[in-house]
């Protein structure tokens, strides 16, 4: 979505300063986005990053980052947010025109990895797949196991994925440690395990576009 809106900008929505662009990003995402920028040599974006704890509160990621654009918004030409829906049900998009702002595209941030016209055309046939990314197998314990209580009843497993039967991790790097993890993950699921090397997919491809 790329919004060139004159009229939002004079209003002191949007971005009005004359620095590089800005990319609003959510936590979960800032080592991907620092090994992309150190990889391209985009040295005219900078980054900050949202905590990646809204990850499990979606009704909060839209106040989130219009406070973040909001605060940056004199001090930059062009700000990227780097979310997807994230579970906003349209607010985030919503919010990003009116703030006259760019966003990446995709419902999440599992699709834009597989690439977003791949992801919708496979998740019909993989609606009992959970997905892990790179930063879902590093923060397994804190993302998945506490918040869903299964640190303190392990019983309560089969009643979160008994209707699951695959566990697909969406690999952005290649490093046998984290391949190992998201095995161990698995297995602690009860579910069968599938490893997906997807790269950087439309994260990456949108970036280079800036």
């Amino acid at each position: 979505m790329q919004i060139n809106d004159a009229t939002l900008t004079e209003q002191g929505l949007g971005p009005t300063g004359s620095g590089p662009i800005l990319l609003i990003a959510c936590g979960a995402l800032a080592r991907e986005i620092l090994d992309l920028k150190a990889a391209n040599g985009w040295d005219h974006m900078d980054l900050t990053c949202l905590p990646a704890k809204l990850h499990l509160y979606p009704d909060q990621i839209t106040s989130a980052v219009r406070s973040a654009v909001a605060k940056h918004a004199a001090d930059y030409a062009r700000i990227f947010v780097i979310y997807a829906d994230c579970g906003t049900g349209g607010q985030l998009q919503a919010a990003c025109a009116d703030m006259g702002v760019e966003m990446v595209a995709g419902p999440h941030c599992y699709s834009f990895f597989e690439g977003n016209a791949a992801f919708a055309e496979q998740s019909a046939q993989e609606i009992t797949t959970f997905y892990l990314t790179d930063f879902l197998v590093r923060q397994f314990e804190a993302f998945v196991i506490k918040p869903m209580g299964l640190d303190r009843h392990p019983e309560l497993r089969d009643m979160y994925f008994g209707n699951y039967e695959k566990l697909v991790y969406q690999a952005q790097t290649d490093d046998p440690a984290l391949t190992q993890k998201a095995q161990d993950a698995a297995r602690h699921l009860g579910l069968e395990f599938e490893r997906r090397f997807t790269g950087y997919g439309d994260l990456e491809t949108t970036l280079k576009t800036l």
